[in-house]
């Protein structure tokens, strides 16, 4: 057989064939009868819609899904080997514990997805040939490529991703703690934001690579090329103790809550402007009302329930902070930044300070990317500029708010 007269790897399924194999996949998950687990492996489902589908352990090994439509699709444990999803819309996708060894992720859109420890590595497939034996499948560009693909918000912990293609990449606000990326080609990636602690970056290439905020606590970048990347604001690991004014910080805080606890007859106002409060890990339902901690940093920290009325955090850094059910009515958070922050049930709104005086809780120019703001109370609280991209909003309480002109939000 001549090879132009040779049937192609690639194959092609009705529409129809394809519902059908994707509602015996329902069955298979659910155990009801009928029900097989889906098989696409090696089909050209190039722009198909599988938006919001379980597609969980489905195998799609070598399939092409260019420009397909799989945001909030569940594709835990599924087996991508060697697909080809370039330009495909995976927003929201949960790609958990995935094998996407040697997939083609070029321009592919993966904000908010779920690919914790996945596996990126670059890999090669092999398919028997009539007439050479075995030989490797190959898509029009380099397998494991992740160039010019969005991962703004996306969730990589433990992910192994050694060697991958990620030129170009946005990494924004990932978490990528403990994700593997040795020898990774990451030149003019953009990683501001994301959370690389623990992260191996060695021998990676690094050159032009924004850095900004980024989070590099136990992250190894021995060998790594950083020239002219931008590590503005980077935060590694704080000292075990933190001092203020040659006091422990544990002293400033307890006599403040005594100054808030007696109404100044006892203890003093905390003055602590970019102090690292990390070593204290949790200020959970503490009373801090009044606290002054401009520039400060709080993040990943645990400060449910906390009380922070009236307080001073302008560009404070509370990523990832748990505000549930905190008090931060009147608080100055302006410029603050608080991507992934859990303030659902907090209390945003008016201070009462005197008779028919109020000070509104003011957010102007805060980064709120990814922030849960379910169930909070923030009427007439001020957003003005604030970035609410891809934030929680369901039952959150707005009412007279200062709304920036286009508020994003996803649920």
């Amino acid at each position: 057989m001549s090879a132009a007269a040779r049937p192609s790897l690639i194959r092609s399924l009705h529409a129809s064939a394809v519902k059908e194999v994707v509602e015996a996949h329902g069955r298979f998950m659910k155990g009801l009868p009928g029900g097989r687990r889906a098989n696409f492996s090696y089909v050209n489902l190039n722009n198909y819609n599988f938006e919001g589908l379980d597609l969980t352990e489905a195998d799609l090994t070598g399939a092409l899904l260019g420009g397909a439509m799989l945001a909030r699709a569940r594709l835990v444990r599924a087996t991508l080997y060697g697909a080809d999803l370039r330009d495909a819309d995976l927003r929201d996708c949960d790609l958990t514990r995935a094998d996407m060894r040697g997939v083609c992720l070029r321009g592919a859109n993966l904000s908010g997805a779920d690919l914790s420890a996945c596996d990126l590595r670059e890999g090669v497939t092999a398919v028997q040939d009539d007439t050479k034996g075995l030989r490797i499948l190959k898509h029009s560009t380099r397998p494991g490529e992740l160039d010019y693909a969005l991962l703004n918000g996306a969730k990589l912990a433990g992910a192994q991703m050694s060697g991958a293609f990620a030129q170009a990449a946005d990494f924004t606000d990932a978490d990528m703690t403990g994700v593997s990326l040795q020898g990774a080609k990451l030149a003019n990636a953009r990683m501001d934001g994301a959370d690389l602690s623990g992260a191996n970056l060695h021998n990676a290439d690094m050159a032009k690579v924004s850095m900004r905020r980024a989070v590099l606590v136990g992250t190894d970048l021995s060998g790594a090329n950083l020239e002219d990347a931008d590590m503005t604001g980077v935060l590694r690991a704080p000292p075990p103790i933190i001092y203020v004014d040659d006091l422990p910080l544990t002293e400033v805080l307890e006599a403040h809550e005594a100054f808030v606890k007696t109404e100044g007859r006892e203890g003093a106002i905390a003055k602590a402007e970019a102090v690292d409060f990390r070593p204290l890990r949790r200020l959970k339902n503490r009373r801090l009302t009044g606290l002054s901690a401009p520039g400060a940093v709080f993040f990943g920290m645990d400060l449910e329930g906390v009380q922070l009325q009236g307080a001073n955090l302008m560009g404070a850094d509370l990523r990832g902070v748990k505000f549930k059910n905190a008090d931060l009515r009147g608080a100055r958070l302006v410029g603050a930044q608080l991507s992934k922050a859990d303030l659902s049930g907090a209390k945003l709104g008016p201070l009462k300070i005197a008779e028919d005086r109020f000070i509104r809780t003011d957010l102007s120019r805060s980064v709120l990317r990814g922030a849960n703001l379910t169930g909070a109370s923030a009427p007439r609280a001020r957003f003005i500029e604030a970035d609410l991209t891809r934030a929680r909003l369901e039952g959150c309480d707005l009412k007279g708010a200062e709304l920036p002109a286009m508020a994003t939000s996803s649920s």
